[in-house]
């Protein structure tokens, strides 16, 4: 690709380790891993359902944002790709108020920040497009970072051809179709190697 003008993040997982057990959540509201969001497939139960879930959801990011840390190299990568002028969004499943949190805690230079208050959650492409369009970006000059089959989709969707999955987790794989191109990177070091190579 050409040079990179925007890069697009995921959070969790990802630059940021919130020790959320969402299979923990997952378990308490007999939702299986079937390669769904959370989302999606609590949207399928009852009201009551429902709102007990997203209250377990919201409970847990909270007190990820309260006692997760950043992965290493975050903060390295982050400057990297600002001093080379690209814009950076963080693109979240998470509520606005969870990444607000973490933002408090740890400062990152992100220029726009997008949950799922803002519209459709991941695998939908429209945040990473929304991102897009703010930066005035074309796909094929960003580049998304995340650790989930999720990442990949949404970015595919929004026509995003350099993706980066760091230290996918290995049922992940599973639910990675197989004609979609994607590096993978073992931490954020390793990402900002292959940045220093885009980037030229």
């Amino acid at each position: 690709m050409t040079s990179p003008r925007a890069a697009l993040f995921d959070m969790d997982g990802t630059i940021f380790d919130s020790q959320i057990d969402l299979a923990a959540v997952r378990r308490a509201l007999n939702l299986p891993r079937d390669g769904r969001s959370f989302l999606e497939q609590l949207s399928e139960r009852p009201p009551g359902e429902q709102e007990r879930g997203m209250a377990l959801l919201v409970e847990a990011e909270m007190r990820g944002a309260e006692v997760g840390r950043l992965l290493p190299g975050a903060e390295a990568l982050l400057s990297l790709l600002h001093e080379r002028g690209v814009r950076c969004a963080l693109v979240t499943n998470n509520s606005r108020r969870s990444a607000d949190a973490v933002l408090r805690r740890h400062p990152l230079p992100f220029d726009l920040v997008l949950t799922r208050d803002d519209g459709p959650a991941k695998p939908d492409p429209s945040s990473f497009r929304a991102a897009l369009a703010h930066f005035a970006v074309e796909p094929a000059r960003a580049l998304a970072i995340g650790d989930a089959h999720l990442d990949l989709l949404a970015a595919h969707g929004a026509g995003v051809t350099e993706i980066i999955l760091v230290a996918p987790q290995p049922w992940v794989l599973d639910f990675i179709p197989p004609d979609i191109p994607y590096r993978r990177a073992a931490d954020l070091h390793e990402v900002r190697e292959v940045v220093l190579e885009l980037l030229g």
